[in-house]
């Protein structure tokens, strides 16, 4: 098969990459970008473990093709910590322990951030909607939740 040379945004930088037109974004990533952040939970878009987002908009990369991120500004877990700097939402996820196996967390904190960026605000209610499509076997939920209503909290410049 042949591959298609891709040039796009990941992370605010400028890549490019080959790839075949079968291969999905999550293989792109993680097996020729080598961006392992991004996790494979089953493969079929039912659990927004591999949730990244394409020009502002969140998807699975399991069902995005590589070649679709031609021309788009992508988005994965590596570029939400700012060097050894996390995110207001990833260091509430640890205060919160809204972790622990680890394959969700990135999709869920992908999806908390685009949730944060359009409402800043949001109830609990609204909360869990949002982060619906993203399934957790471990933590019952409830930490996350708290820990991305604690971020929207700090974010708004409230005290904690």
């Amino acid at each position: 098969m042949s591959k298609q040379h891709v040039t796009t945004q990941i992370n605010g930088n400028s890549v490019e990459f080959l790839c075949e037109t079968r291969q999905t974004l999550l293989e792109v990533l993680r097996d020729e970008l080598h961006l392992t952040g991004t996790k494979e939970g089953c493969g079929t878009g039912d659990c927004g473990a591999c949730t990244v987002t394409v020009d502002s908009k969140m998807v699975c990369s399991c069902l995005f093709l590589g070649v679709e991120a031609e021309g788009k500004s992508i988005q994965t877990i590596e570029g939400m910590a700012q060097g050894d700097k996390l995110h207001v939402l990833q260091r509430k996820f640890t205060e919160h322990a809204a972790l622990q196996c680890g394959i969700c967390t990135p999709g869920m904190l992908i999806a908390a951030q685009t949730l944060l960026e359009r409402n800043p605000d949001p109830t609990e209610e609204q909360t869990r909607y949002w982060l619906s499509g993203n399934l957790c076997r471990c933590t019952g939920y409830n930490q996350i939740i708290h820990a991305v209503l604690d971020a929207a909290k700090e974010l708004r410049g409230a005290k904690s």
